[in-house]
């Protein structure tokens, strides 16, 4: 399984997601599902952006994403989300317990949006 999680700003737009996401997918390979943390997951532009590109959403409850310590590490999203980084975290939770980075965080060009990636291939025996 093959996950992008997505963290952003409130003023985050379809474009600023679609552009992390393609900063952190430039091999084009599928993606199978978006992730980012449950109240994001509610907001308008990630439901949009959902909806455009056909996948579905995987809501990541925050206490999960305290359980991942992230190679990325943003010291306002460690206070807000106990985290180092929302995306990384939120892919990592979303692709299952053997899933390894394969992209690490990447920042919109409008420094609105962030994308990681996570996969299970080749990880399971």
């Amino acid at each position: 399984m093959r996950v992008a999680g997505l963290g952003f700003r409130s003023t985050a737009t379809i474009a600023s997601l679609q552009n992390a996401l393609a900063l952190a997918n430039q091999n084009g390979a599928p993606i199978d599902a978006l992730a980012t943390e449950t109240g994001k997951s509610q907001t308008q532009v990630f439901r949009n952006f959902a909806v455009i590109l056909k996948m579905p959403i995987i809501a990541i409850p925050k206490d999960q994403l305290e359980k991942y310590t992230t190679p990325t590490q943003s010291a306002r999203i460690l206070e807000k989300f106990a985290t180092g980084s929302l995306c990384e975290a939120a892919a990592l939770a979303a692709a299952g317990p053997h899933a390894t980075l394969v992209a690490a965080r990447v920042v919109s060009r409008d420094k609105t949006a962030t994308a990681a990636i996570a996969d299970t291939k080749g990880t399971h025996p």
